[in-house]
């Protein structure tokens, strides 16, 4: 498993190299940010046109850790879609899509910014999940203890080989794991941006996802 291992108010976490997160103990696999349907959406509002692919490459990555760890449990930390229009225009194979993945494991939507009202039906809708001990929702709450979100899409930098490398990241520190955008589009916040540094301890590390999951200190300014 391409991934790094941490603990969180004592549960044991993978940053995994994809931008998911395994919780072995509890065999539940965290996703966040898919933002399926964002080239619709785009096109819809006279955007930025983009190939429509990104549903099935991002569906493709989520099958593939699936089948590799093959969950009880897999949590959606909200944003799963770009608005409830491109929920609404997902056509019927990636709706059988969700169901064929959601078949024989537990699923929890949580509700995002993007996706307040559940928009599609099968699994279980929450605003926000509490397992042992920690919380998963969307938005990251200052003051909590425990807790995995998403909502931000960190990235960070790395030099790496004489070579200067961009790529999605995980950020953790004693109190909680914020998740990097699992989606294809959905593009990233610097680390050391003020919302991001003013949630994260001192001493936080990011984990930059792709084939290895690299390990640094949190960048910062």
């Amino acid at each position: 498993m391409n991934g790094h291992r941490f603990a969180l108010s004592g549960a044991v976490l993978t940053a995994l190299g994809t931008g998911a997160l395994w919780w072995g103990a509890r065999r539940m696999l965290v996703v966040s940010d898919l933002h399926l349907g964002k080239s619709e959406r785009l096109a819809r509002r006279g955007g930025t046109l983009l190939p429509p692919y990104e549903v099935r490459d991002t569906l493709t990555r989520l099958q593939a850790d699936i089948a590799a760890l093959d969950p009880a449990l897999v949590v959606c930390l909200g944003d799963t879609f770009d608005d409830a229009m491109a929920a609404a225009a997902l056509p019927a194979e990636v709706l059988d899509w969700l169901s064929y993945l959601r078949q024989g494991r537990d699923w929890i939507w949580i509700a995002g910014n993007h996706d307040p009202v559940p928009a599609l039906a099968g699994g279980i809708h929450l605003p926000e999940l509490h397992e042992g001990p920690v919380v998963l929702r969307h938005i990251a709450q200052a003051g909590t203890v425990g807790e995995i979100s998403g909502h931000w899409h960190p990235k960070a930098r790395l030099s790496l080989r004489g070579q200067r490398i961009s790529r999605p990241c995980f950020l953790y520190d004693a109190d909680r794991v914020i998740l990097p955008a699992y989606g294809t589009y959905t593009g990233g916040l610097w680390s050391d941006g003020p919302e991001l540094s003013g949630l994260m301890r001192r001493d936080a590390c990011a984990v930059l996802t792709g084939p290895v999951a690299h390990v640094i200190p949190m960048p910062r300014r």
